[in-house]
């Protein structure tokens, strides 16, 4: 099982595309299988025949393990090789020993027609064997303990059966409850919030979509210029593009912005790659295309790796502010909701104005509120004056 990813620990066989006894050339695609982030085919690492498979469909496997073998024509693979081999993927639950109970067939039938359990009567035949004089007796001190006075139980009222329709957790949605639960228990997270004037940006959108239109087909969104303003922010605070790793802080060159894209079965956050050095444009082109694939179910490993921060954006569904969960092995996240129109001082004056809030969600490892609220400071200007974004 190929490791596909920083974070992957097992996968899932979704289908082999070849079977036992086929010939398969390297490079060609010989299965499927699940991640924790997409569904990729995995080539051969060699040309041969596909002489055994070792991990069924549907069958979970931690990396590295081996789910088939690969041999050249005409040679041999003894049985130990594949036996060994198999018994990496599978490992049997030890069967609890069956304990056995010496007891006469007449004992037998009558602890059965009187419910006694044979394990607890201790029997006087030969060699401890149970008889059917043991079993009556059994059964007489059964009725005798009954028969003691006590302070009868009041009924016990029978619970309503709850109606409910059962949705096993699987595939996507099973791995981002893992992770989110694996984040929230490894990460000391601390969520800060800012109202940010977008009136600019707004303008802004506006004036660039009026050309992208018409000369690119291409609509820019709010989310795309977002990102560009967080790529830039990021460029300047270094400690927000990090990694933990042990003990030590991994500063990343790199800014790998991703984000968040919400599919028919989870989520799943593609990563516009060196964020900082792209125009808004290209930005913008690069997250359509992303977001087309994932939607289509089409997004590769590589589409999805390599993140240094996400971008969460529900302002589309009306949420106002939340508290987005880091995504590992970043160290932020930033949550970006609707913009509504509020009522603001301005110049001594009352004015309506188009008011965002953003959420940053941040480990307290890394580092504290007050560079946090500097990094949030910093992306409410970068949007309160876009010009900033283009010098």
């Amino acid at each position: 099982m190929p490791k596909l990813s920083l974070t992957m620990e097992t996968g899932k066989i979704i289908r082999w595309l070849k079977k036992e006894g086929d010939k398969v050339e390297k490079g060609e695609p010989i299965l499927e299988i699940e991640t924790e982030k997409v569904t990729v085919e995995v080539e051969a690492p060699a040309s041969g025949i596909l002489h055994k498979i070792l991990a069924k469909e549907g069958e979970e496997v931690p990396i590295q393990k081996t789910i088939a073998i690969i041999k050249e024509p005409g040679e041999e693979i003894p049985e130990e090789t594949v036996v060994e081999a198999k018994r990496e993927v599978t490992v049997p639950t030890a069967e609890k020993p069956v304990e056995r109970v010496k007891a006469s067939p007449l004992a037998k039938k009558l602890a059965k027609e009187y419910g006694i359990d044979l394990t607890k009567i201790k029997g006087t035949g030969p060699g401890g064997r149970i008889l059917k004089e043991d079993v009556l007796r059994a059964v007489e001190e059964a009725k005798a303990a009954a028969a003691v006075t006590v302070t009868p139980t009041p009924p016990t009222p029978t619970p309503s059966v709850e109606k409910a329709k059962i949705v096993p957790l699987t595939g996507i949605r099973k791995t981002i409850g893992k992770r989110m639960a694996q984040s929230l228990q490894t990460a000391p997270q601390l969520t800060i919030t800012m109202e940010v004037d977008m009136g600019e940006v707004v303008k802004l959108r506006e004036q660039v979509v009026s050309e992208t239109e018409k000369k690119l087909s291409l609509r820019v969104t709010y989310t795309d210029i977002i990102v560009m303003a967080v790529a830039k922010a990021l460029k300047e605070f270094p400690f927000m593009n990090s990694r933990l790793e042990e003990d030590k802080l991994k500063l990343l060159e790199e800014v790998n912005v991703g984000v968040a894209t919400a599919i028919e079965d989870g989520l799943v956050v593609p990563v516009v790659k060196n964020a900082d050095k792209k125009s808004l444009v290209e930005i913008s082109s690069n997250i359509r295309s992303l977001v087309e694939k994932a939607r289509q179910g089409k997004l590769s490993i590589e589409d999805v790796s390599g993140g240094t921060f996400t971008v969460t954006n529900l302002g589309m569904y009306g949420v106002d502010v939340f508290t987005p969960i880091i995504n590992p092995p970043e160290s932020a996240i930033l949550g970006v909701g609707r913009i509504v129109e509020k009522p603001v001082v301005k110049d001594g004056q009352i004015v309506i104005r188009p008011i965002t809030i953003l959420s940053l969600t941040f480990d307290h490892r890394v580092t504290d509120g007050a560079q946090a609220a500097v990094f949030l400071q910093r992306i409410k200007e970068l949007l309160e004056k876009p010009f900033l974004l283009f010098i």
